[in-house]
């Protein structure tokens, strides 16, 4: 059990609560943000010296009735109860494994076959392992790139000026992301790889610096994203995300409504990128 992870991790979503949200008087003063932590034990029914020592990193490893008690306390998401669960080793992990890279033969495929939508295959680190024409289109010529730098965090939270997101308040593809390498990094703790990950990102982006300590898990798997692309502007695309089983990987598939401007710029882009691949053909075999 990963007692520091955990204690931060409850410490924040206490603070993030106000006792109006779970039925509680609020009184006119508080010295402590949010929720203090006798009043979390009193919704999980258990004593406020367990729960304390929990976010002092210094309780005893918690059953698993207790982490759904106070998964009901915090008011949690599906998404971060699956977390606390993670974090109390509660789930089982792959120890010092890394995620699956292989892309099984049907997902390729399938996006190939999507011809009008850019799609590609990430795994739970962000890393991309596959795409299509469109996408590499709409993001980058993922082929030119060294396979580490393949990787949407680094691309959004490094090297900011060559990406095409467009910077918004309610960036749910970037939340999305950076959740699910908070996951992945439960799962793999001993995972150099992905310490070296984090350490990277956290030394090189104050954004991704504040979402990492922020503690919020969120993952959509269907919204929008706004792209700011060099040749075609502005475009605000739906995405979807939809996992491969038993491989921890997701396929990100990227549409738009038909007829739309941003379906228009999708069929734009699509000859812009073919133009691009028969350039670059010609100056391979001049």
């Amino acid at each position: 059990m990963d007692k520091q992870a955990l204690a931060i991790f409850l410490r924040s979503k206490r603070e993030r609560l106000q006792p109006q949200d779970v039925g509680l008087p609020g009184g006119s003063r508080r010295r402590t943000p949010g929720l203090r932590r006798e009043e979390v034990a009193q919704l999980a029914h258990i004593s406020t010296d367990y729960y304390s020592r929990l976010e002092q990193a210094r309780g005893r490893h918690p059953s698993r009735p207790v982490l759904a008690a106070i998964a009901h306390a915090l008011r949690l998401t599906s998404q971060e109860r699956a977390h606390l669960f993670s974090l109390a080793d509660e789930l089982e992990r792959d120890q010092g494994r890394a995620p699956v890279r292989e892309v099984d033969a049907s997902t390729a495929a399938l996006l190939q076959r999507l011809s009008d939508a850019p799609a590609l295959v990430v795994d739970n680190t962000c890393q991309v392992l596959a795409w299509n024409p469109l996408a590499a289109a709409l993001l980058e010529d993922f082929s030119a790139l060294h396979a580490t730098d393949r990787n949407i965090l680094r691309r959004i939270f490094l090297h900011p000026d060559r990406g095409t997101y467009e910077s918004t308040a309610d960036r749910r593809l970037v939340i999305t992301a950076v959740s699910y390498l908070r996951v992945a990094t439960t799962r793999y703790p001993d995972s150099s790889e992905l310490r070296a990950l984090v350490a990277e990102l956290l030394a090189g982006s104050a954004d991704f610096a504040r979402l990492w300590n922020s503690q919020q898990l969120r993952i959509d798997h269907h919204a929008s994203q706004v792209f700011q692309h060099p040749q075609v502007g502005r475009i605000e695309l739906d995405f979807d995300i939809l996992t491969v089983p038993d491989r921890e990987q997701q396929v990100v598939i990227f549409t738009a409504e038909p007829d739309s401007e941003a379906y228009r710029n999708l069929q734009l882009l699509r000859v812009i990128g073919t133009q691009q691949l028969n350039a670059d053909a010609a100056g391979l075999t001049s």
